[in-house]
Parts: structure tokens; sequence; C-alpha cells
């Protein structure tokens, strides 16, 4: 059989896995969907009003003819990038597939269609409310990234590593726990599909048809098997970088951040600190 026939195959192969599944297992959330997500998020990581752990893979691909530096990754190696959301059970909310190796995150993020239904308030996420126990201003639902993500109401990263004081140490720590749901889910995924552990040898429109048929059977499989909850007791030490602010948006997200800050250290929301 010819690489172009084998070729052709798996390429069918993986788009009807796509389309047979993509309806059932990766739908877009309904609002008590959310809800049901950050409940999980509140027991399992005590993050309140979050609605998924954000974060972008780089997939080892084989370098595309005449592409130049275009899917050249800072970790030096050609890579196309699944960015997705993730819940506490490990399994994918929304992905965005197929972005340059060599694009920042936070700029996939702004472009994909999760970016800007966020924004723009098309996800159905449920309406700004108090923080557990809190008699506070309401809190919106957010997700959670790292520092290489812009800072919104919508999207929270750490604060700076420089001159951290306690609450922005401890904010730091609630958001590290609530985040690595998402660095799991990746580790689960790329273990458990080993196409990833080398270079895809394939052209990038077929890759992005892999990795969507990987996705949506990650999802199907973990619908039946035990969660996995080795992780339950993992403390992740805070991460930070530089501040990213974009106009309102941005101010409006320092001011959402600060409010989280402040509940987390107060009596009803704090949690022992680990350094």
């Amino acid at each position: 059989m010819g690489t172009s026939t084998i070729a052709g195959v798996v390429r069918a192969t993986c788009s009807a896995i796509w389309l047979s599944l993509k309806s059932s297992v990766l739908p877009q959330p309904t609002r008590q969907q959310w809800l049901d997500i950050a409940q999980g998020f509140l027991e399992r990581a005590q993050f309140p009003n979050c609605i998924g752990a954000l974060d972008g893979k780089h997939i080892r691909v084989k370098k595309p003819p005449n592409s130049g530096s275009q899917y050249y990754n800072y970790k030096q190696f050609f890579s196309v990038v699944l960015l997705a959301l993730a819940d506490t059970n490990y399994r994918f909310i929304i992905v965005d597939i197929g972005s340059y190796g060599s694009t920042a995150d936070a700029r996939i993020f702004r472009a994909s269609r999760m970016g800007r239904w966020l924004q723009s308030e098309q996800l159905d996420v449920p309406q700004p409310a108090s923080l557990p126990g809190s008699t506070g201003p309401p809190a919106p639902y957010v997700v959670v990234g790292d520092e290489g993500f812009a800072l919104s109401s919508h999207l929270m990263r750490p604060f700076p590593r420089r001159g951290l004081d306690g609450k922005r140490r401890n904010f730091n720590y609630r958001l590290s726990r609530a985040r690595r749901f998402v660095e799991c889910a990746f580790g689960i995924f790329s273990n458990k599909w080993r196409v990833f552990q080398l270079a895809i040898q394939l052209a990038p429109q077929n890759v992005n048809v892999v990795i969507k048929a990987c996705v949506v059977l990650h999802n199907y499989i973990s619908a039946y098997e035990a969660t996995p909850d080795e992780d339950a007791q993992v403390y992740n030490s805070p991460s930070g970088g530089e501040a990213v602010l974009l106009g309102r948006t941005g101010y409006a997200g320092l001011r959402v951040r600060e409010l989280f800050a402040d509940y987390f250290i107060s009596p009803i929301g704090s949690i022992p600190f680990h350094q």
C-alpha cells in the first residue's frame, strides 16, 4: 500500500472519529455545565468561580516545506499548538488546534473562537456571583492561566514574581493549584496517544486532523475511566511573570485579581498556605 493511500486512510479515519464524537464529548457547555465545572474547581482546587484551566501544548511536527520559522517555537523545535481549556476531571472543554508554533499563547487565545466568545460573553457563562461565604462584591467566573496569557476580567494569571507580598504569593499558590489540572490533562493526553512522543511526519493539515481525533477520544475514554486523584495533595510552587495589560480590559482584570487575592487571605476563603 502506497504512502499516499495510507495517509488518506489515516486522514479519513481521524476525520470520521472527530465528526462522530465531537457533539457528544466536546459540546459547548451550557450554563449549568459551567456551574458544575466551577464546583469541581472549588472542591478540588479551592478556587471558587473558576470555569477552566487554560494552557497551550506544542505538538512536535516535521518541518513543513517552505515554512520558514513559522512553526519553530521558543523550545527550539517545530510544532503546532493545541490550546485547551480543561476541567478538574482532566477533560478538555474547548480547544483551538493548529496555530503556528512560533505564535505566543496569548496571541493564539485572543485570535481563537474561545477567546473571542469569552470576551464577548457568548459562552453562556454564569453571571458574577459572591465568593463562598463572602458578603463582598460579586466576582466574575474566570479561567486561570499562566504568565503567558494577558490578564483580563475573565482570565486570571499570576502576579509578577518581583516584590511579592504574602497576599500575592498566596494568590499565585491558589492559582497554581487550579492551573495544574490542564497540565495533568496534557500529560495524560500525550502518554495515552504515543503519536505525540515523536515529531509527527505529516503535513500540518493532517496533523490537525490527528490531534482532533485524539482530543475527542481522550474525552470519550476519560468518561469511562476512574478520575485520577494522585495529584489531590500536590502543592505547586507559585508562578509569576511580567504583567500583560490590554487597556481597560487589563485594568478590569487587575481589580478582579485583587478581589480574589483579598478573599484568599480572609478567614472564610483561606486554606493552609505552603511556600
